[in-house]
């Protein structure tokens, strides 16, 4: 029989949290004797019955749904707790029974093993930050399909705008013009169109209070030294640069060729002796900040200039910033000069293009 190596810990608790229930399973190190219980949510229960554990004991559980409060709760008590990450969790591939109790049981042996890849549990603050920008990213899917809930019943009237860029001043007020005319006269078509289009107007106000709620938390915040650095580089305006730095949170965990990585940036691979096959990229980590970044590059594909509001963004910053993300500018477009010429496929270019930006916005946040 093979013996695990016992840890620091004696005792390894595994928790299966759920929104109404917490399956928790402790391995005793030294006896090999599991205490299993199904336990309420309420943390003062969790913790009086990890205490009556043989001490002393660490705790992990999943990430999910039910937040880091508990994670929090736990190690302001003193009790060693880690959040595990769900995509690193060995499991045999041929175990295909899972129930809770197994999980706990599971999880408790991962710990007692040393082998839980632990995520980054993030402060009250910083959490109540993320939830502030992953807000905003909701509103903007809201608004997105608003109006094209908007624009397709004008389109099955046959009724399509020609006057420029839409949603401007111009496009909102030939919208208001098009519903005083005889098409939406017939019963229920006018009705269809004043919801279609206060749900516009309701969900562009909700989104411009959220904007002006991070421009003032990016203003003065423990983020607004991040942010003014990663304002320097072109397509990192207010926005992207606190959605970046509030969802990697301490950028000093991550390294310049590792984040990319973190992010899903890099290709997939199978690669077997002396075959090598890459395909699209993994997608993997952190979903928010790897779409601001693709969106950011686009921006590096036209000339290098200097734009008012760039130049502005930079003159907030040192000059070590500025002249860091000087060369970040060059070389992005650079890059895509070369990609142009070679014919790639723009998204295909655009994405790696991404992923060296990651790079550049990493070394820009960690510059003290």
């Amino acid at each position: 029989m093979w013996e695990a190596p016992v840890g620091p810990n004696r005792t390894s608790v595994g928790l299966d949290v759920h929104a109404r229930s917490v399956v928790a399973c402790g391995l005793d190190g030294r006896t090999g004797e599991l205490f299993e219980r199904r336990l309420t949510p309420d943390h003062a229960e969790i913790i009086g019955w990890v205490r009556s554990l043989p001490g002393p004991a660490a705790v992990t559980y999943e990430a999910g749904p039910t937040g880091f409060g508990l994670a929090r709760f736990l190690t302001a008590e003193g009790i060693d707790t880690l959040v595990a990450a769900p995509s690193k969790l060995q499991r045999p591939s041929g175990d295909r029974v899972k129930t809770d109790v197994r999980d706990a049981r599971h999880l408790a042996r991962l710990l007692h093993l040393g082998e839980i890849v632990a995520v980054a549990v993030p402060s009250v603050e910083q959490e109540a930050a993320r939830d502030l920008v992953r807000a905003r990213e909701d509103v903007r899917g809201d608004l997105m399909s608003a109006r094209h809930r908007l624009s397709k019943l004008l389109l099955r009237q046959g009724i399509v705008y020609s006057g420029g860029a839409l949603w401007t001043g111009a496009h909102d007020r030939w919208l208001r013009d098009q519903r005083r005319g005889p098409v939406f006269d017939t019963p229920g078509l006018g009705t269809a169109f004043d919801v279609a289009y206060d749900t516009v107007l309701v969900t562009t106000a909700r989104r411009d209070r959220l904007d002006a709620a991070i421009t003032a938390m990016a203003a003065d915040s423990s983020y607004t030294p991040v942010v003014t650095r990663l304002g320097c580089l072109r397509g990192v305006a207010t926005l992207t640069a606190f959605g970046l730095a509030v969802e990697i949170g301490d950028w000093h965990r991550l390294t310049g060729r590792s984040i990319g990585a973190y992010l899903g940036l890099v290709p997939t691979e199978s690669s077997s002796g002396a075959s090598r096959s890459q395909g699209s990229i993994t997608k993997t980590g952190n979903g928010h900040a790897r779409r601001l970044l693709i969106q950011a590059a686009w921006h590096h594909r036209p000339p290098n200039r200097i734009s008012t509001e760039l130049r502005r963004r930079q003159d907030a910053a040192d000059p070590a910033a500025r002249h860091r993300a000087q060369q970040a500018n060059r070389r992005l477009h650079q890059r895509w000069v070369h990609f142009d010429a070679r014919g790639k496929r723009t998204v295909v270019a655009n994405t790696a293009i991404a992923r060296e930006l990651a790079g550049w916005c990493w070394s820009l946040a960690v510059l003290d």
